[in-house]
């Protein structure tokens, strides 16, 4: 039975608040439902469920995980149109899949949380959100903070980017309103969103610059269309996608040795690498403007057929000089050039490891979720709980994202031991629970011992998966079914538990 209410000082009482409508908080919602935990609400800043699949609807966008996999495991879809699924038939069937689940009746959009503070005597958290009807309080037992690591734009700091008169967006917040055709446009960044919107800018742009700091590793994109005799094997034949999921899976597992034990393997890499580069590159300065000096896998590897021929098109020009400053209507470098546009496209990436909604959550000893991370970099206790932060439960949180697989699989792990918990509170009477410090400080401390020996942590580049004291808060450094094996289970033992105070015993019972 559902707990709501209003209680006198106008807040309103759920169980559970999930922050956030992609992949994780859906996950979340239809898991605690489906578990009788059936008394939340999801509070989602936009207008739509989907996420990272909502908001980047630039041009050619797509999946770089094989669509099999890049999906729940309790939800396949047979209809998937070709083995990398672009982002409109992603944000299709998350929306499908909610519309099912049943759970929509308490999702809340255009809303946004702006403050979460910890109340001890009450064992809740009181949260503040904004949307079209103004500030709303809730306070909850539980926050499953799904946000996600790729939702706030990071815009460049560049002088004078303010001043510049013509048309700007990131990649993320794109402007399907401006007519790109014939336009100077720049584009700063090459990272994984500006692979897939280059080549599509390429062939409407009157002219493209392309500013790079750092080359990716870019390998062929092995792509292909599900046939309609494959469409309905899988629909009919019990067990075949299924096992299809599984071999995407075992195949992607079946790299983790190189990455984490044996980088002289992603040799082979880069020389698929190398060859992509050669086959659609004749023009030697330019081969060598984009060949990265570094291990693969030290930066994300990218997967593109289409990049390395737009860098080779007559009207566009890589630039590797730095950026000094953006006039009204031009990029100048360090050379001294100042190249005239009517556009600039921002595709700097996001807020990883610093995620924006830690600035809104302050824990038990008033310090936000931020400030503690600021000081000491981003942990957390099987990147799903935090000392200093009770009934707080982060999905993708630190060093749970990957470099090889598919985030679903994380995201699913998580969600069964943010489950497992909330089962745990109500059967052990327990009103917060908080792991201790000495079980994070000790899963942290194997995290960065493992994380030393990879390329991810000693590649030779400067990533956006390294914090600012040089240690790598952002990937699971191992296999995931060993990730998912340590959260099998919600291990109490682990926590500082507290019984649920006589007072909210009663008020669960006039509730």
């Amino acid at each position: 039975m559902s707990s709501r209410s209003d209680s006198p000082t106008g807040s309103t009482q759920v169980d559970h608040l999930i922050i956030g409508a992609g992949f994780a908080g859906l996950a979340a919602a239809i898991k605690l439902d489906e578990a009788g935990e059936r008394d939340f609400v999801v509070i989602e800043k936009d207008s739509d469920v989907g996420g990272t699949w909502h908001i980047n609807t630039y041009p050619g966008a797509e999946c770089d995980v094989p669509s099999q996999l890049y999906s729940y495991s309790f939800a396949l879809n047979p209809d998937w149109s070709k083995v990398y699924s672009p982002q409109a038939e992603i944000l299709e069937y998350i929306r499908k899949v909610a519309r099912e689940s049943g759970t929509l009746d308490r999702f809340v959009f255009d809303t946004a949380v702006v403050d979460a503070r910890w109340d001890e005597q009450a064992q809740r958290w009181v949260v503040q959100v904004e949307g079209p009807e103004g500030t709303r309080e809730y306070a909850t037992r539980t926050i499953v903070s799904a946000a996600g690591g790729l939702s706030e734009p990071r815009m460049p700091e560049v002088e004078g980017i303010e001043s510049f008169q013509g048309e700007i967006f990131h990649s993320a917040r794109w402007n399907h309103d401006v007519d790109l055709t014939g336009k100077r446009i720049a584009v700063i960044g090459t990272g994984a969103s500006a692979v897939q919107l280059v080549p599509e800018l390429q062939e409407v742009a009157g002219h493209l610059d392309v500013y790079q700091r750092t080359p990716n590793w870019i390998i062929p994109r092995n792509e292909r269309s599900f046939t309609s005799l494959e469409k309905t094997a899988f629909r009919r034949v019990p067990g075949l996608q299924r096992a299809a999921r599984s071999a995407v899976y075992s195949t992607l597992e079946g790299r983790v040795p190189a990455f984490a034990k044996f980088p002289d393997l992603l040799k082979v890499v880069e020389a698929q690498g190398r060859k992509n580069i050669n086959a659609a590159i004749k023009d030697p300065e330019l081969r060598a403007k984009v060949t990265p000096d570094y291990r693969a896998g030290c930066k994300r590897i990218l997967i593109s057929n289409k990049w390395y021929p737009a860098l080779a098109a007559d009207n566009v020009d890589l630039v590797t000089d730095p950026i000094v400053k953006i006039t009204g209507d031009a990029v100048v470098t360090a050379d001294g050039v100042e190249r005239p546009i009517d556009v600039l496209v921002i595709a700097t990436g996001f807020y990883v490891t610093e995620p924006p909604i830690a600035e809104h959550v302050t824990g038990r000893d008033g310090r936000t979720l931020a400030d503690l991370w600021d000081e000491q970099g981003m942990a957390a206790y099987k990147g799903t709980t935090i000392n200093g932060f009770p009934n707080l439960f982060q999905l993708v949180g630190p060093n749970t994202a990957l470099g090889h697989s598919s985030i679903i699989f994380i995201i699913e792990s998580q969600v069964k031991y943010v489950v497992e918990a909330a089962k745990a509170m109500r059967r052990e009477g327990l009103g917060a629970v908080e792991p201790t410090q000495a079980a994070q400080d000790a899963w942290t401390a194997d995290i960065r011992r493992r994380m030393k020996p990879t390329v991810w942590q000693t590649g030779g580049c400067a990533s956006w998966y390294l914090d600012k004291f040089g240690n790598n808060t952002t990937l699971w450094p191992g296999q995931t079914f060993a990730f998912r094996q340590h959260l099998s289970k919600f291990d109490v033992d682990k926590y500082d538990v507290q019984a649920v105070r006589p007072t909210e015993t009663k008020e669960k019972a006039s509730a």
